[in-house]
């Protein structure tokens, strides 16, 4: 399947739902291939990107078709990653933010105990979203400067 084939058949896709949830994803999935559009690839990588969008099976009829290109969708942000280091605006800090929250907690229970605990924990959390935001920023930031940004 060829990057315009996959466009079409996610913007027919777009059309035919009434869920703004499915919206969503197709709109997520369709920034991402007319990105690639843009980008300058060679004939091998075009062919293999192609590979991969065959294989994520968009003709087949699931029943539950959120859910189905919700997980396309994963798999084909992971392949541009592995493969070609791409990765989509805003991952890393999203990455920051789970790691900052949840080392935050960790945070506050082990170092921060000397205050109240609920005290402590918040004061742990708030601290991991700002360490995780700011380094997620800067990645993010490192990723836009070398041209890796879908």
């Amino acid at each position: 399947m060829t990057l315009q084939e996959a466009t079409n058949f996610l913007e027919s896709l777009k059309t035919e739902t009434t869920k703004t949830s499915e919206t969503k994803i197709y709109e997520k999935f369709l920034y991402v291939l007319r990105k690639l559009k843009n980008r300058a690839f060679s004939k091998d990588e075009i062919q293999s990107i192609e590979t991969e969008l065959d294989s994520l099976n968009f003709e087949s009829n699931p029943e539950n078709r959120k859910k189905h290109f919700k997980k396309a969708f994963r798999k084909f942000e992971k392949y541009l990653k592995d493969t070609f280091s791409l990765t989509s605006k805003g991952h890393y800090t999203n990455l920051g933010i789970a790691l900052g929250s949840s080392f935050g907690v960790l945070i506050g229970v082990v170092l921060l105990s000397s205050f109240e605990r609920s005290l402590g924990i918040s004061y742990g959390i708030s601290f991991g979203l700002l360490v995780g935001i700011l380094v997620g920023r800067y990645m993010d930031s490192q990723v836009k400067a070398a041209g890796n940004l879908i």
